[in-house]
């Protein structure tokens, strides 16, 4: 495969073409920044190798090969994320661009000895699940801050918006995976919020309590 029909791969996992919902040609040329007709093309393309079925003015779903494909990708991916972070130390709002880069490599043997370096890691620096070897991944039960309930208590396990400006927003404020977090107050006019995170209070906007994955306490 080409790294273009890679990206194309990845991209329509990343937007549930693993499902049985057809994912639009629109959607994809919006998330791959190009035109509508250039993903068409690349379509009929991946249809002809296989890995996806295409439906004319419909859109696409992963076939069973692409959605093998795809997850080898996103766990060669993450495993390069968790390797630039752990080993190289990277920050986390560096590494998915050089990931993206990385991704790429061929080599399956050298995939695996990283897995076994890492000690087999489950989640990447941003609390995205890896896949195994096999294709399988442990979802985390989270939902995000913003939809907790007043008082209510959880642990950040992850970011729904992995931009460098928000990693880094929260690296400014001090916010990382593991924080215990809980919600003190909410405003009615726009709803940000008031938290209590690792002992210390802190008022946060919609937008970054919407790109927060918590796992709430019982």
């Amino acid at each position: 495969m080409t790294r273009a029909e890679e990206n194309y791969i990845k991209t329509i996992f990343h937007l549930g073409g693993n499902e049985t919902q057809l994912i639009s040609t629109n959607s994809i040329a919006e998330e791959m920044e190009t035109k509508p007709s250039s993903v068409t093309d690349m379509a009929k393309r991946l249809a002809r190798k296989g890995l996806v079925n295409y439906v004319r003015y419909q859109g696409v779903t992963l076939t069973e090969k692409g959605k093998k494909t795809a997850l080898s990708i996103v766990r060669k991916h993450r495993l390069w994320e968790v390797f630039l972070v752990k080993k190289l130390d990277f920050n986390w709002d560096e590494v998915h661009e050089v990931a993206e880069q990385l991704e790429h490599i061929k080599s399956e043997k050298l995939i695996d000895k990283i897995d076994e370096l890492l000690d087999f890691p489950k989640y990447d620096p941003h609390g995205d699940p890896i896949p195994t070897k096999s294709g399988e991944f442990q979802e985390r039960d989270k939902q995000l801050l913003s939809e907790l309930p007043m008082m209510a208590k959880g642990v950040c396990v992850g970011v729904k918006d992995t931009s460098s400006s928000f990693l880094q927003y929260l690296d400014k404020n001090n916010i990382a995976l593991g924080h215990s977090i809980q919600i003190l107050e909410r405003e009615d006019f726009d709803d940000s919020i008031e938290i209590a995170i690792d002992g210390r209070r802190l008022h946060i906007s919609n937008q970054i309590a919407s790109n927060l994955y918590v796992k709430q306490h019982d």
